[in-house]
């Protein structure tokens, strides 16, 4: 079982902002995340913040969920693990210009050309 330090906690919640920007990661995560922010601050709870000690279980509760449904990602984040996926920005362009190339033919696939 691995534990989770105080520390490790604060630097998943500060990576948030940068999962949030990120173009690649999937919507559901990002509403996901959204929903948890939402959640937090609107009025109406669960368990009503008046129960003093008691109200603030369930937001701690989804934002445990949240983290630990997120925390892979997170981590690449805040480790300096997450790379910059270029496949969605020269998606449909042409890279390399002006070379030229031929196709030899070996003979070696004749005979599942026939088939």
């Amino acid at each position: 079982m691995q534990y989770i330090t105080f520390r490790v906690l604060m630097k998943r919640i500060k990576a948030i902002g940068s999962l949030l920007k990120d173009r690649t990661v999937p919507f559901r995560k990002k509403a996901l995340v959204i929903f948890g922010i939402i959640y937090l601050f609107l009025p109406v709870d669960l368990i009503p913040p008046i129960l003093f000690p008691f109200g603030f279980i369930d937001d701690l509760i989804l934002w445990i969920y949240i983290l630990w449904t997120l925390k892979d990602e997170l981590d690449a984040y805040w480790t300096g693990e997450k790379t910059e996926d270029l496949s969605k920005k020269f998606r449909d362009k042409t890279i390399v210009e002006g070379v030229e190339f031929d196709i030899e033919d070996d003979g070696k696939n004749k005979d599942k050309d026939k088939e």
